[in-house]
């Protein structure tokens, strides 16, 4: 049976050993120190899931996190990182990261996490409808934009899949564990925090339109609603 591919990237030699001979016993791994190394690896070869962290020489992890999402906009990554401030862990969601953990970590939860990841990245996802109307936009799912006459906005995988999610249920309260376990196939409390990140960009980007709400409902989930005009 053909094994999935990580591309891991760690400077701390240490840590990286642990982590790729844990990850090895199911996974074929290529694990390189820098972000620059990790980029050429990527432009070279297939690759299943990303795993990186952030303080790398030579690149960044944020840095190589932009870089592949501009030649894949569907491959997951993950950041291990000892940056432990909110503020970090948005950038790095809102670089198109789907998760983000902080040192240290055990490592069955890293396992379950790119388990869950690779479930979600393999299946098939079925489009019922190719484009969606809001207000002055349109937005297309197969492409992941949101877009008018003059404007094109680019969206992550995840984004994409939650704004499709919302639109299919419009004007109807979704519970936040029902979201969540949908698209993450979890319930987990720290993929409620990378919901709520995403939750936040889709209003930014929906602002313009008055009659387009995201609504909050405290202890309960959220409702989408489009008020037809």
């Amino acid at each position: 049976m053909t094994k999935y591919k990580i591309l891991y990237a760690e400077d701390d030699e240490t840590l990286a050993f642990l982590i790729k001979d844990n990850l090895e016993q199911n996974y074929e791994v290529s694990h390189c120190n820098d972000g620059e190394m990790a980029l050429e690896l990527f432009k070279t070869n297939h690759y299943d899931i990303c795993i990186f962290d952030i303080m790398m020489p030579k690149k960044d992890g944020f840095e190589l996190a932009e870089a592949i999402r501009k030649l894949d906009t569907n491959i997951p990554i993950i950041f291990l990182s000892a940056k432990t401030l909110k503020e970090d862990r948005i950038k790095g969601l809102r670089l198109g990261a789907d998760d983000y953990l902080v040192k240290p970590f055990s490592i069955e939860e890293l396992l379950l996490k790119i388990e869950i990841f690779l479930k979600r990245s393999h299946k098939q996802i079925i489009v019922t409808k190719n484009n969606y109307t809001l207000g002055q936009y349109q937005f297309d799912p197969n492409n992941y934009l949101v877009f008018n006459e003059t404007e094109k906005i680019s969206l992550t995988q995840r984004e994409s899949e939650l704004l499709k999610l919302f639109l299919d249920n419009k004007n109807v309260v979704m519970k936040r564990e029902e979201i969540l376990k949908k698209l993450w196939g979890s319930d987990d409390y720290f993929l409620g925090r990378s919901l709520d990140v995403f939750i936040s960009r889709l209003r930014k980007i929906l602002a313009k339109e008055n009659g387009i709400t995201i609504e909050n409902l405290h202890g309960i989930g959220f409702k989408f609603s489009i008020t037809d005009k």
